[in-house]
């Protein structure tokens, strides 16, 4: 039976379409390994196209230096490449604007996965391809299957080589078409032999790698496999957008209805073998209902198990709710899913007051099954099929019965107060009345008693003749029956009400903790705070015992964590943990691995890595519930996460620290072996010729002796420049703060600074009648010297270097001016970091690049400040301004 659903095309699929419209076409040639022939056979497509007459422009092609791949190129337009500096190497990348500006029908862009030199657009060349399709231009592009983000990890497994470069499985589905270029792995080891995919001395090394023959041929299946599951979504998404009911025999599905029953579990083996066969995908569907929570706790286990049997044997697991019609929201899922076979276990005979209010699944499923092929799997005893006399669960209370036996006493003493009240036509309204009363509170099984207890008081007491349980009147035979019809129909739609009430408030409830739980461990900032929210959390959660494990540094399996506070446990349980943490699986009590162990483990599993093992035990060593499974289970997933997030964060700032400390490495090294060595040569050599050349003249003689004497105090600034930066980085820095005169203080720095200055026009401008400021006299005078020195290096020979004080509030500002380049306004922050030049100026100075950087931490220990600004309105020049406190502050007047 098809609703008028079916025949309308699915929202979401014409959504996908109309998102596309406007764009380019994207087609894929994909591979399994280089050398396979991608590009070949997108030149030999693209030429064909150039034939029929279509704009087609070779934007970037990889020749790699492969002869046939250059002639094809050949008659193509192609765009000049735009030349990049990388590294200090001349490189050519795609002119994404060029190819944006000249705009073709068709653009040929190699190698998706190829990562951009620094200083491109994008990063990645599969975001330049987006760009170029958003602007309607269709795209032929190249692929290699290890490229692929979810196969890199598979990819690496296989050939013991990871690939760094990846590409999003959201770009694979932005395909409009994909071809795949195949080859048997005997003619790619051929064609790597003769040279055509490396030069020989690597073709030598990929033979005995990458390039091994069982890498191909996984490699090869690997490709297969991602280009049939891409075929197969677009094909569901074609059947979707064009309501086409399906299934299409196209790639096999097996669908597997999974229930309480016994005969679910043959079911599930039944499609797993199939499956296998087949070589097909296979899922486990769980439709639930609100009378699922009514299930005896047996059927409840049962159900559970045969879930993780699925889950263990490799099913995808899903989950549906319906309320009436079950087969056909299974049918429904089965045509959206493109499944064309589905299994489901052979069906118990049932009572028949349950095929009175629920149609048999299996009979509607063979009614309504049209194109599909079901199968129906026996239990492997048949004896257990055996039709029984069962009554709907009801509770075994006394106080339940008690409850119903009250409401018919109740409704048959206020039936009889109205009868002497009211003129009423039918008492037994009141009767149901308390039916549903009962259905609402306890069930359905006990709003069937209520409705039988009441339909006997009904006759009894108030049906002629009275007292007595005959009938003398046919109408109120009619009566009667009716009455227990409509109490059983009403007492059971109550009781589903109930139910589904119930359902709900469980999954708030549950929803409710996952997020409590999602909201504690995401504001852990240690491990330890994630461990104790998680053990914590767990256990108040399902009223349980919790432990976490995790390997010690010796690798050992130890307690890390319990609620209550547990730090070792039993050898049986050691055992089951360690198995879990070793096979990544479920084990311990209630499972099918160690089940006499007192504890639950479960892994915790983070994408392929394992970060723990949780454990949990019931103080009376009871089974999990199907929930109770289902909220653990999303709770290990969120612990998981939580737990590789804290890895991942201490992996990131690890990174971090050994990235900038090898920064720090090699400008260190940089200033000892060029900075500091250029001043020693200098003084060797006049050393030098002072003591082999006696003949020189008194001038020259002179001449050299400043020389040593300059280039001795250049290397004793340097010297002392690193020693300060030690001492500010340890925290070894001793001030002797002390009342210090800026006249006597900036003359000081003059002097020592004469020689670098001596090319420059150096004014001050410093009132003797200023402050004095509160500072340490040697560190101050370190501070203008590195600044006068950093001035005289960017100001051009001639130009003035301008030195100037003023009374601030209560403070003292002295400011030292240069005619420079100047520093852009996005770096005057980082020029006082250390090891930091300016782009333009700096890198081509002498200099360690600690100067200002030791300007800054000496200044702000001396309680001051220092900034970096334009000393002109055009931005040239540059001025750096010292904030220093005053030595005493003038009272109030």
């Amino acid at each position: 039976m098809t609703s008028a659903a079916d025949t309308r095309p699915s929202p979401d699929a014409l959504l996908t379409q109309a998102a596309r419209e406007g764009r380019g076409r994207l087609k894929i040639f994909i591979g399994a390994a280089p050398g396979v022939g991608k590009t070949w056979a997108m030149l030999d497509d693209a030429q064909r196209r150039h034939a029929e007459g279509a704009d087609v422009l070779a934007a970037l092609i990889e020749t790699h230096g492969r002869a046939e791949t250059q002639a094809k190129l050949s008659g193509l337009p192609q765009l000049a490449r735009k030349p990049v500096i990388y590294k200090g190497r001349a490189l050519t990348e795609m002119d994404l604007d060029g190819l944006l500006r000249r705009r073709p029908a068709l653009a040929l862009i190699d190698e998706l996965a190829h990562t951009n030199a620094d200083g491109g657009r994008h990063e990645k060349r599969w975001q330049d391809v987006e760009e170029v399709l958003a602007a309607g231009i269709d795209v032929f592009t190249t692929l290699n299957i290890q490229h692929i983000e979810t196969l890199n990890e598979t990819v690496a497994r296989i050939t013991g080589v990871r690939v760094r470069e990846t590409v999003p499985d959201r770009v694979l589905e932005m395909a409009d078409e994909i071809e795949l270029i195949d080859i048997p792995p005997d003619e790619l080891l051929e064609r790597l032999r003769q040279g055509k995919v490396y030069p020989q001395d690597q073709a030598a090394r990929a033979l005995t790698s990458f390039f091994a023959k069982g890498n191909l041929t996984a490699l090869r299946e690997l490709a297969l496999r991602a280009a049939a599951d891409r075929v197969d979504a677009q094909l569901r998404e074609h059947m979707a957008a064009n309501a086409i009911a399906g299934p299409w025999p196209t790639q096999e599905r097996i669908l597997v209805c999974v229930n309480e029953s016994p005969a679910a579990r043959e079911a599930i083996r039944v499609a797993k073998r199939s499956a296998d066969r087949a070589r097909a995908e296979w899922i486990a569907l769980n439709v639930t209902q609100a009378r699922a929570e009514n299930l005896p706790d047996a059927d409840k286990d049962r159900l559970a198990g045969t879930l993780r049997l699925a889950e263990r044997l490799g099913a995808e697991l899903a989950t549906l709710e319906a309320e009436r019609d079950v087969a056909q929201a299974i049918l429904s899922y089965a045509a959206d899913r493109n499944v064309k076979r589905i299994v489901i276990g052979r069906p118990r005979p049932r009572p028949f007051w349950s095929r009175l209010t629920t149609e048999d699944v299996a009979a509607g499923l063979l009614r309504q099954s049209g194109r599909f092929e079901i199968t129906l799997a026996a239990e492997p005893d048949e004896r257990t099929t055996r039709a029984g006399w069962h009554l709907p669960h009801v509770a075994h209370e006394p106080l339940a019965w008690g409850e119903a036996a009250l409401a018919v006493i109740l409704a048959s003493a206020f039936a009889y107060a109205a009868e002497q009240l009211f003129p009423v036509a039918s008492l037994s309204v009141i009767y149901m009345t308390a039916v549903v009363v009962v259905a609402s509170r306890r069930g359905l099984g006990l709003a069937m008693a209520t409705a039988v207890l009441g339909f006997f008081a009904y006759n009894y007491l108030f049906t002629e003749p009275r007292h007595s349980f005959r009938v003398s009147r046919q109408g109120e035979l009619l009566t009667l029956g009716l009455f227990l019809v409509a109490s059983l129909i009403t007492g059971n739609l109550a009781a589903r009400l109930r139910a589904r009430i119930d359902a709900q408030a469980s999954i708030a409830d549950r929803t409710n903790k996952l997020y409590d739980f999602s909201r504690r461990v995401a504001a852990a900032a240690t491990a330890d705070d994630v461990i104790w929210a998680s053990v914590s959390h767990v256990a108040t959660t399902l009223r349980c015992e919790v432990v976490l494990l995790r390997p010690s540094p010796e690798g050992e399996l130890q307690v890390v964590g319990g609620f209550p506070p547990e730090d070792r446990l039993e050898i049986r349980d050691q055992s089951a943990a360690q198995f879990a943490w070793d096979k990544g699986e479920p084990s311990g009590h209630g499972s099918d691995t160690l089940p006499t162990a007192r504890w639950f483990f479960l892994p915790l599993v983070a994408g392929e890595r394992r970060l723990g093992v949780l454990g949990i035990a019931y103080a009376d060593d009871r089974s999990f519930g199907r929930t109770d499974r289902r909220l653990l289970d999303a709770l290990v997933d969120q612990i998981a996460l939580a737990l590789e997030r804290l890895r991942l964060t201490e992996e990131l700032s690890e990174t971090r620290l050994a990235s900038e400390t090898e920064r720090l490495r090699a400008a260190l090294l940089s200033s000892v072996s060029h900075d500091l060595r250029t001043p020693l040569v200098t003084i060797i050599g006049a050393a030098g010729s002072l003591a082999d050349t006696p003949e020189l003249s008194a001038a020259v003689r002179k001449d050299l002796a400043d020389n040593i004497r300059e280039e001795g105090e250049r290397l004793d600034r340097y010297v002392q420049n690193l020693l300060d930066m030690t001492r500010i980085g340890h925290g070894a820095l001793t001030l002797q703060l002390a009342p210090v005169d800026m006249g006597e203080l900036v003359g000081a720095a003059r002097h020592r600074l004469r020689a670098p200055l001596r090319a420059h026009r150096v004014t001050a401008d410093v009132p003797d009648s200023l402050p004095l400021v509160l500072a340490d006299e040697v560190l101050l005078e370190q501070v203008l010297v590195n600044v006068l020195d950093n001035a005289a290096k960017y100001a051009p020979p001639g130009s003035t270097i301008a030195i100037a004080a003023r009374r601030t509030g209560a403070g003292l500002e002295l400011s030292i001016a240069d005619d420079g380049p100047g520093i852009p306004p996005e770096e005057r922050l980082r020029v006082f970091d250390m090891f930091y030049r300016v782009t333009e100026g700096d890198r081509q100075r002498a200099g360690t690049g600690l100067g200002l950087a030791i300007c800054k931490g000496l200044t702000e220990a001396m309680g001051g400040a220092i900034r970096a600004e334009s000393a002109s309105p055009g931005g040239t020049g540059t001025r750096i301004v010292l904030s220093l406190p005053l030595f005493y502050r003038e009272a109030p007047a």
